[in-house]
């Protein structure tokens, strides 16, 4: 494969800024989109060029293939870069792409197909020997064929859409008698929010870890795990808090758990970068739930254990490198990151407006991905996380003291935002004392 020169980056806030970074670090060239909502944003001067592809609703912006591949086009662009989110995992935009003579900097076409439909995806780990929940195999037809697989796989049981996610078309059912409700309208929140009713049905893991691996791929074969994540720290199936490593784990299910993920992704023949994210029951065994097909928000955790830019070989596999050797990586200390959005810490809510005063916090072992500043507005269009608090320290109980320093010393007026949630929780027992799971949040009081 030729060299990539120069990087579309089909993204906006902290993401596009990360990237820019890595990119002009790498000695290509950056160009950013943006929408007329985000004309202002300080991002755009550190790029090569910048060119507006629509107006502030993501239908019309960063969610609108023709614009981007316009903006790639005109630009030059060899290469595109997706980030998370918008079209980071549409097919569609991946063939588009190719039609073009633009690499995606990304899996395959087939590959994101395959792992996209979870049901399918779920069949495909079977084969390739990789544990998952029992469930059904492959998409309920009916209410009647759902009771039956309920039957089967016992209660309780959670039916998923299978082209889901952030626990849309998602319904826990305790008992028969609930089924039918659960069912219609888990199917009937698929077909909105997804376009696809299908559903299939797995077995309810009671106060699961959410544990997951990074991997790298390379056209050539090669598979890195870049360690794994923590994630269990989530309120309505979002994440708030990710750390790595995952301290629940002991040695011999860890190396199981990374050995099933490079294998999965050399069954699959995957080729960039992606997540297997696993459920872990009280017995620590762990279970396939689904794979992320793109970078995820959470990457940074990974990258600060093992002291490797995660875009920076996300582009040199696109440009058809080899990977250096699983034990050329040298893993080290603990880092956790805080998502912080801009809502309320009691009840989430989203808080748009102009932030009239930012003091970051800094230090040894202190990292802030954010395009926020004084003067920002944060619009309420696109999502509410303005930015994400990472450190490390030797042990993870440094880490959770750095991170609250870092906390106390983070100052944001104008809006209202997470912060006081994640300085509570840096001194809340149970999580210091790695006592929570996936549900934790619903009872929490604070």
């Amino acid at each position: 494969m030729a060299e990539i020169k120069r990087i579309l980056v089909a993204n906006r806030g902290e993401i596009a800024l990360r990237a820019i970074r890595t990119i002009k670090e790498m000695g290509k060239e950056a160009v950013a989109v943006y929408s007329k909502g985000d004309k202002d944003a300080n991002y755009l001067k550190l790029a090569d060029a910048a060119i507006c592809i629509g107006e502030a609703p993501s239908s019309e912006s960063y969610l609108h293939i023709p614009s981007i591949i316009s903006a790639a086009e005109i630009s030059n662009c060899d290469a595109i870069f997706p980030g998370y989110g918008f079209l980071s995992e549409n097919q569609n935009f991946v063939e588009i792409c190719t039609h073009h003579g633009i690499k995606f900097i990304g899996p395959t076409v087939e590959v994101m197909e395959l792992m996209s439909d979870k049901s399918k995806a779920k069949d495909v780990m079977i084969k390739a020997e990789v544990p998952v929940v029992p469930g059904s195999d492959g998409a309920i037809h009916d209410i009647n064929d759902a009771a039956e697989r309920a039957k089967a796989v016992g209660y309780p049981v959670i039916l998923k859409a299978a082209q889901g996610g952030g626990g849309r078309g998602m319904r826990v059912v305790e008992e028969e008698s609930a089924l039918k409700n659960a069912f219609l309208a888990a199917e009937s929140e698929a077909i909105t929010a997804f376009g696809d009713g299908t559903i299939y049905m797995e077995k309810f893991i009671q106060n699961p870890r959410h544990i997951e691996v990074q991997i790298m791929a390379d056209s050539h074969g090669n598979v890195l795990h870049i360690g794994e994540r923590d994630c269990s720290m989530q309120r309505r199936h979002q994440k708030l808090i990710e750390e790595s490593p995952a301290v629940v784990l002991t040695p011999e299910v860890r190396e199981r758990l990374h050995k099933a993920a490079v294998q999965a992704t050399k069954f699959i023949k995957y080729e960039g970068a992606g997540t297997f994210e696993f459920l872990l029951d009280k017995n620590l065994d762990f279970y396939f739930m689904e794979m992320n097909t793109r970078l995820q928000v959470e990457h940074t955790v990974s990258e600060e254990v093992s002291g490797l830019d995660l875009i920076e070989w996300m582009i040199r596999v696109a440009e058809g490198e080899a990977l250096p050797s699983q034990e050329s990586i040298n893993f080290h200390g603990h880092s956790i990151e805080c998502r912080i959005s801009a809502e309320d810490s009691i009840r989430f809510l989203p808080s748009p407006g102009t932030i009239k005063e930012w003091i970051a916090p800094g230090g040894l072992g202190i990292r802030i991905d954010t395009h926020a500043h004084a003067g920002y507005t944060v619009p309420s269009t696109y999502d509410s996380m303005i930015g994400k608090l990472i450190v490390k320290a030797d042990t993870r109980d440094q880490a959770i003291k750095r991170m609250h320093r870092a906390l106390s010393e983070f100052k944001i007026e104008g809006i209202r935002t997470t912060i006081d949630f994640h300085k509570k929780m840096m001194t809340n027992p149970d999580f210091i004392n790695n006592n929570f799971d996936t549900k934790y949040l619903e009872n929490y009081k604070g």
